[in-house]
């Protein structure tokens, strides 16, 4: 059975809480009524750290009252990560109902999509025995963090394309202190690739969607943010 799947890509950088909100008031409205279509969100945010629920200050370097710098504990799983332009964040709302009730297999194919998305830039993304989130050759390109209330799915990951990376410089990002963090843009090495990326970095959303479509199993129908409420 193929699902339909509503996707928003978004051409503007959109706060961090107002994606957070429409999360919320999309699960609520999934978890009130199981029929709605599944609903992919995929943008770039401004600058921000989020926390997940059980997340440790001994991985942040910052000052918390630092008013520069914005933060936010959420329900999510996971350590501190960083945020910014440049970096693909992808929220998927699904009903895993229609898939399959299983955690583990639900993150694994978070992956997956990471790992199709790469692999259509000639990378090799890899996964890490005990770890959540892809690699490519020892340093971590993609942060997986989720939290499913009710068979319902919301935050998800983001991939790191053509950010400034000093960001991370002020966390252990995911609380991993011996593995670096990298981006998309380090391995363009083909001129094709590299010149194709130069002139369109939006393509990136585009070849994740597809990437999500293929893993998922679902029809994608593109919206324009307006029932995003």
């Amino acid at each position: 059975m193929v699902n339909n799947c509503l996707v928003y890509v978004s051409d503007r950088p959109v706060p961090y809480l107002q994606a957070w909100e429409w999360q919320q008031n999309l699960v609520k409205q999934r978890q009130q009524a199981q029929n709605l279509d599944d609903i992919l969100l995929i943008l770039e945010h401004p600058q921000v750290y989020t926390l997940g629920q059980g997340s440790s200050w001994e991985f942040v370097k910052f000052n918390p009252e630092r008013s520069d710098i914005e933060w936010h504990r959420v329900e999510r799983g996971g350590e501190v990560t960083f945020h910014a332009i440049g970096q693909i964040v992808v929220y998927p709302i699904l009903n895993l109902r229609h898939y399959q009730q299983d955690l583990h297999w639900y993150l694994r194919q978070l992956e997956e999509v990471i790992i199709l998305t790469l692999a259509s830039y000639g990378l090799k993304g890899e996964r890490i025995v005990g770890l959540t989130g892809v690699w490519v050759e020892g340093r971590k390109i993609a942060q997986v963090g989720i939290k499913v209330s009710k068979w319902i799915t919301m935050h998800g990951f983001a991939v790191n394309v053509d950010m400034d990376m000093t960001g991370f410089d002020l966390i252990v990002p995911c609380g991993i202190g011996d593995r670096q963090v990298c981006q998309l843009k380090e391995f363009m090495r083909s001129d094709n690739l590299l010149d194709n990326f130069k002139n369109n970095p939006e393509s990136v959303k585009q070849v994740i969607a597809q990437a999500f479509s293929e893993v998922f199993n679902v029809r994608l129908e593109r919206i324009d943010g307006s029932e995003l409420g």
